[in-house]
């Protein structure tokens, strides 16, 4: 079947001209668990009421072209990226954004934006460091510090594949499959110097081309959407919002490799990722897109959706081969690669859901302007789910090479301590990476992100989830919470790794609880080394991460807690010993006056000193203390 993209695409850009206005209302899993449909539903009731035209679908003629219709386009969107901030309204074409917007918020927003062309200063976005209201995203550094390209079509209607096609979807598919041989395609993909976005960062068309080279009838493109780190929801916003960028995306990849079959393995705990991916399929099939003789060839590919049981080992390709195969999820010795020998013994290839999404723009726009951002050896952009102590959350995208410091400071607004404000004065460190990461310090926050420079500090890209750590988190408690979840996780096919996480995360405890030594310290790194070297997939290699990063990093708060038996932070309450830090501390007497015990002791205008023996760790004196002077509480 030939299918006429620039026909479909012309007609859906005419359709939205003939709008009156068009209402976007974030349909992304955070946004919708926080009520963002029942907003939508309530919006388009109150606007019938009062008699205004108002779809939430833009319907069709009998000759397949969209209808004339002027009135107001209520639609849903994926993930718009500031979920801190959801539920999210877009109004066009006044270019406004609402943030954290109520089922009764509706009625004012009909009485004062959409009747009288009023803004709402109470729903815009308030600057955390300067105050100033921002109307829209163009004006929210969060967005406009952004360069996004696989999020570029999360703003779209998922559930409307003409949307996508009026973005330029398909158009990237149509090219590789009409005009050009798989050499070529895994040629062009290499040439834009994609890399896996899934943590190992391997050359994309590399990996294509060894696939291609597997001689055998039948192939398969699997998409790794088990998206299991802690703190990650890159792909899941992906599949959820631009659902047919990766549908084509695997198309690409099937035209590359000789495949005629593929499988998208998403984990279960994702239901609308796994909604919307059959959705856009099913539309996809209905349009001539999926199917047999694709854009009046004879080249024809197919796709099913697999529910993944939320095995975290899973991520790893040969489990994740074994698992869409009926076996229990477990990780095989390479040699052979899928390249070789992958999905029932056949030439598999397997990416992530942020690698595929990426292919459809090389293809459709050339390597050369993919490369056109990033570093030399990091092309492209990088998702990443931005968390923590840190003033605007959400998911991002970025050139590699873009700065620690401009994520953390610009697009996330800063650092908040614990009461949630930004003082700029409360960065520790940055968890990159999930539990296959490192730690990333003050003195990195000028270090340039790509594949090579986070390798160097010990650190690496991973999955892309960036956990933001202020001057409170203790470091072995955020070592020993990944430590816990990769045991939890962990296959227990080979010993170091069901072991040696084992021992390691009895051995956090011990220094936590305030039971170590210095064998401990010394036991706690010989482990993790031998988990590091012994372990049969690379999740386990990788899994002493935090703890050998933090150990690097935050070796004297290691000491602390072994030696001295104190948690400078306070957070270990087995070793948490009040202190009034000397260089903070102005002698306001605050502290003194407020102790029950009267375990505090100073002169005014002079540093104050707690003792230990006396105090009963109320806190009342850390509640008075204005200046964050009192640790260890």
């Amino acid at each position: 079947m030939n299918i006429d993209l620039e026909k479909i695409s012309a007609d859906y850009k005419k359709a939205v001209g003939n709008l009156k206005r068009r209402i976007v209302i974030c349909g992304g899993t955070g946004c919708v668990s926080n009520g963002s449909l029942n907003v939508r539903e309530e919006m388009v009731k109150k606007l019938k009421a009062r008699g205004m035209d108002v779809e939430i679908v833009l319907k069709k003629e009998e000759n397949g072209e969209h209808c004339n219709f002027t009135g107001t386009y209520i639609s849903k969107s994926g993930c718009q990226g500031f979920c801190q901030m959801g539920p999210l309204v877009h109004i066009e074409p006044d270019k406004i954004l609402y943030t954290k917007v109520k089922v009764s918020d509706v009625d004012e927003i009909i009485d004062e934006t959409l009747v009288n062309g009023r803004v709402i200063d109470r729903l815009l976005y308030v600057s955390p460091t300067t105050g100033e209201h921002c109307k829209g995203d163009a004006t929210i550094p969060f967005y406009n510090r952004q360069k996004r390209v696989v999020l570029s079509n999360c703003m779209i209607e998922p559930e409307d594949v003409d949307e996508y096609i009026s973005r330029g979807g398909y158009f990237g598919a149509r090219k590789a499959i009409t005009e050009m041989t798989p050499e070529e395609v895994c040629q062009t993909v290499l040439d834009s110097g994609l890399r896996g976005r899934g943590g190992g960062g391997f050359p994309t068309g590399l990996k294509w081309k060894f696939t291609l080279a597997s001689k055998n009838a039948k192939k398969y493109v699997i998409c790794n959407g088990d998206e299991g780190d802690p703190g990650a929801f890159m792909d899941r916003s992906v599949m959820e919002g631009n659902p047919h960028a990766v549908i084509e995306g695997m198309m690409i990849a099937a035209k590359a490799i000789g495949a005629d079959e593929g499988y998208v393995y998403v984990r279960a705990e994702y239901p609308l990722a796994v909604t919307r991916m059959r959705q856009a399929m099913a539309d996809a099939e209905r349009a001539g897109l999926l199917g047999d003789g694709l854009f009046g060839t004879d080249f024809s590919f197919r796709l099913h959706v697999m529910e993944g049981a939320g095995a975290f080992v899973c991520g790893e390709e040969t489990a994740l081969i074994a698992s869409i195969e009926g076996k229990r999820g477990m990780p095989m010795p390479k040699p052979p690669f899928p390249a070789q020998s992958g999905l029932w013994g056949k030439p598999t290839v397997i990416n992530n859901v942020e690698t595929l999404a990426s292919v459809p723009y090389i293809l459709r726009e050339g390597a050369e302007a993919y490369r056109s951002c990033g570093t030399e050896k990091s092309p492209g952009t990088k998702t990443f789910a931005l968390t923590g102590h840190v003033a605007n959350t959400g998911l991002i995208e970025v050139p590699f090479g873009t700065t620690l410091r401009e994520i953390v400071y610009n697009i996330g607004g800063g650092v908040t301590n614990n009461e949630g404000k930004v003082t700029g004065e409360d960065f520790k460190a940055v968890q990159i990476g999930g539990p296959s990461g490192g730690c990333l310090t003050k003195e990195m926050l000028d270090l340039e992100m790509d594949f090579d420079s986070l390798k160097k500090v010990g650190a690496m890209v991973g999955s892309g989830g960036l956990v933001v750590m202020n001057n409170q988190t203790c470091m072995i408690k955020i070592a020993r919470f990944f430590m816990q979840f990769t045991q939890n996780e962990s296959c227990g096919k080979c010993v170091p790794c069901r072991e040696g996480t084992k021992q390691m995360l009895a051995l956090l405890d011990d220094i936590i609880e305030g039971r170590a030594t210095a064998e401990t310290l010394e036991l706690l790194e010989i482990t993790a080394k031998a988990v590091q070297m012994g372990s049969l997939c690379g999740l386990g290699k990788t899994a002493p991460n935090p703890v050998l990063s933090t150990l690097k990093h935050f070796r004297q708060e290691y000491e602390d807690h072994v030696f001295r038996k104190i948690c400078p932070t306070g957070e270990c309450k087995a070793l948490a010993r009040p202190e009034i830090v000397a260089s903070k501390c102005k002698g306001c007497t605050a502290c003194m006056r407020k102790c029950p015990v009267g375990a505090i002791t100073g002169e005014i205008k002079k540093p104050h000193h707690i003792d230990a023996e006396k105090c009963i760790k109320c806190g009342a004196c850390k509640q008075a203390c204005k200046f964050g002077a009192i640790i260890g509480l």
